[in-house]
């Protein structure tokens, strides 16, 4: 590979990590990414070589600086609220990443909608440059999002953006998608290192510069991380990531970064002909009736952000004809179902090691908490002894490779959640407090005293 001498004073950074090199490289050597060398400019002077300026306005006491400017402002959707801690900053950036079809501009198009009908912010700007004018309409239509304040505009020049923002002074500024977008200034071509990083950088400043909420639409890799350079996670205020099954309805909008309140929330919706509809008591989606229970069942409260969930994990153990029997998870992680097993095996006396075991969440659900532990436990060996689970129970709690069930966070808010769906028992780990009223918590050591609870 030829190799490009750097000039005197002057070096290569990585546009992803932010290393520097002396001599242009193919690939960064700390990141290991490919094509991300630029050429550096000189080093900036020393600090004491730097004059001193007017700065544009004073400093004040932090109690003297106003608040109502960094007020939130619901956007209409409840969950999107939730998420969000509240609504959207004025002047915030939002970044909205989710992998193609899972409803990101259906979401945002409502978003726009709420937000010009509700009048809390004035009119709306929705600029798409993946799709034409005319298919935003027939969208809108079929999800009834028409208003006069909502204004939809086809560009993916950064420059006719802005003409925008100058001309109609809207309250929330909407970008489908932020790889579309090109600037006249940056090198390279559109969905590119450079021109993301520019035109994320012109709209940041636009955004704070008015006051204006953006919310900005990104592409994700094939590995679910958002495309484009790291440093463009850096420049927004709020990260958000929309998932969703392609063989499901459910769609769960979570906070991965938030500069205006908690990091860890998450938002259900549900995907539907008619757009998406929000989903604020999502508990019934994960678990199935409960009049006739079967074997290879157990009921678990897992809890997302601050939000407790009920789920059912299902175990079916079978005789296999192979030499090596078959494991297979969905919704749950591999590694935990083979830990559970080997504890099993070597704590509760329930061999597996001759039949495949399968195990899966119900309605697509992904648990990936250690307090999911002891429900896998109880679902294999309700399976395999082919014993029912006792009626209304549920089971919380991490299994340690020695057999003992551990403590973990919430319980009282995991009990009260089942309490409420009318769950009338719980196992749950030693010295969890007290249980809400309406339900009564079974604390179980390890996983022989789980069993003997379930055998019950």
């Amino acid at each position: 590979m030829a190799t490009k001498n750097a000039r005197a004073g002057n070096g290569y950074r990585c546009t992803e990590c932010g290393r520097t090199v002396t001599k242009w490289v193919g690939q960064c050597p700390d990141c290991a990414n490919w094509g991300t060398l630029e050429e550096a400019s000189a080093q900036p002077a020393a600090l004491s070589k730097v004059g001193s300026s007017e700065p544009g306005s004073p400093a004040r006491p932090i109690a003297e600086v106003d608040l109502e400017s960094a007020r939130a402002v619901p956007t209409g959707i409840a969950e999107l609220d939730r998420v969000l801690g509240g609504g959207i900053v004025p002047g915030a950036v939002v970044l909205l990443a989710g992998e193609p079809g899972v409803g990101k501009s259906t979401l945002l198009l409502e978003a726009a909608y709420r937000w010009a009908a509700g009048g809390s912010g004035g009119r709306s700007l929705y600029v798409t440059g993946e799709e034409s004018a005319g298919q935003v309409r027939l969208r809108a239509e079929r999800t009834d999002s028409l208003h006069d304040e909502l204004y939809l505009g086809a560009e993916s020049d950064l420059s006719a953006v802005v003409g925008h923002v100058e001309q109609l002074r809207p309250g929330l500024l909407i970008v489908d998608s932020i790889q579309t977008v090109q600037s006249g200034e940056a090198e390279g071509t559109p969905g590119g290192v450079t021109q993301v990083r520019a035109v994320t950088t012109a709209l940041v400043a636009l955004a704070k510069e008015r006051g204006l909420p953006v919310i900005l639409v990104g592409h994700v890799t094939k590995d679910g991380a958002v495309a484009g350079p790291r440093v463009l996670e850096h420049l927004v205020d709020v990260v958000l990531q929309f998932e969703g099954d392609e063989h499901s309805t459910l769609r769960m909008l979570r906070g991965v970064k938030n500069r205006f309140g908690p990091a860890d929330e998450v938002g259900c919706f549900e995907q539907g002909d008619d757009g998406i509809a929000e989903v604020t008591d999502p508990s019934g989606l994960f678990v199935n009736g409960r009049q006739n229970l079967v074997p290879g069942t157990a009921v678990t409260v897992v809890v997302e952000g601050k939000r407790p969930l009920l789920a059912e994990v299902q175990a079916l153990v079978s005789p296999t004809q192979m030499n090596m029997p078959r494991r297979a998870v969905s919704g749950l992680d591999s590694a935990r179902l083979s830990m559970m097993l080997a504890v099993l095996d070597k704590r509760g006396n329930i061999k597996t090691g001759d039949q495949d075991v399968y195990a899966a969440t119900v309605g697509g659900m992904k648990i990936t908490e250690p307090a999911v532990d002891l429900a896998i436990a109880l679902a294999v060996a309700s399976a395999k002894l082919d014993v029912p689970p006792r009626a209304n129970t549920i089971a919380v709690g991490e299994v340690g490779l020695a057999g003992e069930v551990r403590r973990v966070n919430a319980v009282g808010r995991r009990l009260a959640e089942a309490a409420r769906l009318g769950f009338e028992y719980a196992l749950v780990p030693p010295d969890s407090g007290q249980p809400p009223a309406g339900i009564k918590a079974v604390e179980v050591g390890d996983l022989r005293g789980a069993l003997r609870a379930l055998r019950s």
